[in-house]
């Protein structure tokens, strides 16, 4: 099971401290690292940005494409020969449209 960077505050007023568990492992309260009293975990941001370039270049296009469509001023041209769509021999039994 995946890390995640969970946030805890101190309750004495320390400061903030950030730990890495698993869903399953996460504490509710930890020990403060400069008083030693609790420290409750609290809501944090989530990391929405660690997912690869790739996958934010395909979010970024999506979102794009929503406010700005491609728009086509003709229909593509019409081909001599169609391709087949599957080269599985069963496919070609099928009936057609």
């Amino acid at each position: 099971m995946p890390l995640i960077l969970y946030a805890f505050r101190c309750e004495a007023g320390c400061g903030t401290t950030q730990r890495m568990y698993s869903m399953n492992d996460r504490p509710d309260v930890v020990d403060c690292p400069d008083c030693g009293g609790p420290a409750r975990r609290r809501m944090a941001s989530p990391n929405l940005g660690g997912t690869g370039g790739a996958a934010m270049a395909l979010q970024d296009a999506t979102r794009a494409t929503a406010d700005r469509p491609a728009v086509v001023s003709a229909p593509p041209p019409a081909t001599a020969r169609r391709r087949p769509v599957s080269a599985n021999p069963l496919h070609r039994n099928l009936p057609r449209p």
